[in-house]
């Protein structure tokens, strides 16, 4: 196989601008999902720096989470848990309140039985904005006596509260380049430019 010359992170330059205003986030990273090549890409950078004996469980966070937390638990063959928006399970639930990054107030729920004490998870979503939804996770695994193996996202911005998720937590996203962060958490992409939908 040809070494890759690309860039890390290439493929972030695939996310699609917003285009329905303020109520929305401010882009749409599954628009690079769709590339496979990106996709298997981004899945292997989330993974790279975990040890198989490091996770015992992948947990993602409803709705966006799943598709990379699924994608993670097979790449490294571990089993799944789903995060829930409050009001799905059909069983007893231990449920966290927080606000999004609209401020608006929300609720997180797993299962009781979700896990045995002291279980590795590993807890991914697609995003990181002000870390509310990943901080009502966390509470969630510990709550649980679950020990929280790290923190997977295809970007962390530097706000106050993803700063304190990234302080306390191992942390693996697809963002390499402080340039890049910088424009993330700035969140205007110059990748938008040019961006071109299908």
């Amino acid at each position: 196989m040809a070494e890759d010359k690309r860039e890390p992170g290439w493929y972030l330059a695939l996310m699609a601008p917003n285009t329905k205003g303020p109520d929305f986030c401010w882009l749409d990273p599954t628009a690079m999902y769709r590339n496979a090549e990106a996709f298997h890409q981004c899945v292997a950078d989330l993974t790279k720096d975990f040890q198989p004996d490091e996770v015992d469980l992948v947990a993602g966070i409803d709705a966006t989470g799943f598709i990379l937390g699924g994608a993670i638990a097979c790449h490294l063959k571990k089993g799944f848990l789903a995060i829930r928006k409050y009001g799905n399970l059909c069983v007893e639930v231990d449920d966290v309140r927080f606000k999004d990054y609209s401020k608006k107030e929300k609720r997180l729920e797993i299962r009781k039985d979700a896990f045995k004490p002291g279980t590795k998870v590993l807890i991914v979503d697609q995003w990181v904005e002000t870390g509310g939804s990943m901080a009502a996770a966390v509470e969630l695994v510990e709550r649980q006596q679950g020990i929280v193996a790290g923190i997977a996202c295809v970007c962390i911005e530097e706000s106050e509260g993803g700063k304190r998720i990234m302080e306390k937590y191992k942390c693996l996203s697809s963002v390499t380049s402080r340039e890049i962060q910088d424009q993330l958490n700035a969140q205007d992409l110059e990748s938008f430019k040019t961006y071109k939908p299908l």
